[in-house]
């Protein structure tokens, strides 16, 4: 799952909605830092209601990540768009089709999520402009064994950039995929690579449901 998956139907939390997003966010500003259930679960009862509600946004993204990748939608659907990028990507390497089938999944659900409810996403946005990164960034680096000075300006440029409006788009994906293969140092994708989205995206949309099959329920509902 991605961002907006993860946050969507906790909005009224600004802090835990910004806690779903704090994995995803750590890998692209601070791979170093791994957060563990371990590490988080002493927090979400903390004095601090910020810190406590990033916690349990944590736990959240978590569970939800579990859940997801344990659905049958999810291994097909990854199945099918693997094959779909190495039809389309022939046997040239550096493309590793197996991760760029998974990552067009969860972004690709993002889209679907969002073109269902553009309103939902501009609530999102809103609820992320309303935290106060460097709030994030301490509660963090209490939880975590290992520190970071780089998520609160990861989730200043996170708003700044509203990218995910950009899965929208064919064009714009696919530059925003780009962005994602150069990180993974892997090869850019060529710009013939757009004729294989129209056709993900149907896959995608058709099989919401079943990917988000009991998805969300609150992580605390796990007796954490």
């Amino acid at each position: 799952m991605n961002y907006f998956a993860h946050a969507r139907d906790f909005l009224d939390d600004p802090y835990f909605a910004a806690g779903t997003a704090v994995p995803d966010l750590l890998t692209v500003a601070d791979r170093r830092v791994r957060l563990r259930r371990k590490h988080v679960l002493p927090f979400v009862d903390d004095p601090d209601p910020a810190a406590a509600s990033v916690a349990r946004g944590i736990l959240q993204h978590l569970a939800d990540d579990a859940r997801f990748h344990g659905t049958r939608a999810f291994a097909e659907l990854s199945l099918g768009l693997t094959a779909a990028v190495r039809n389309a990507l022939g046997e040239e390497r550096g493309f590793r089709p197996s991760f760029l089938g998974h990552l067009l999944l969860e972004v690709l659900l993002d889209a679907s999520l969002a073109a269902e409810n553009p309103d939902r996403l501009e609530a999102y946005y809103r609820s992320m402009d309303s935290v106060v990164p460097g709030v994030i960034e301490e509660a963090v680096n209490r939880m975590s064994p290992r520190s970071t000075d780089r998520l609160a300006g990861m989730v200043l440029r996170f708003c700044r950039e509203r990218f995910l409006w950009d899965y929208l788009e064919d064009a714009k994906l696919l530059v925003r995929l780009n962005q994602v293969m150069r990180r993974a140092k892997l090869r850019q994708l060529p710009e013939s690579f757009r004729e294989v989205l129209p056709q993900a995206r149907r896959r995608v949309d058709d099989r919401r449901v079943a990917l988000l099959e009991g998805i969300p329920v609150r992580a605390s509902e796990d007796k954490l």
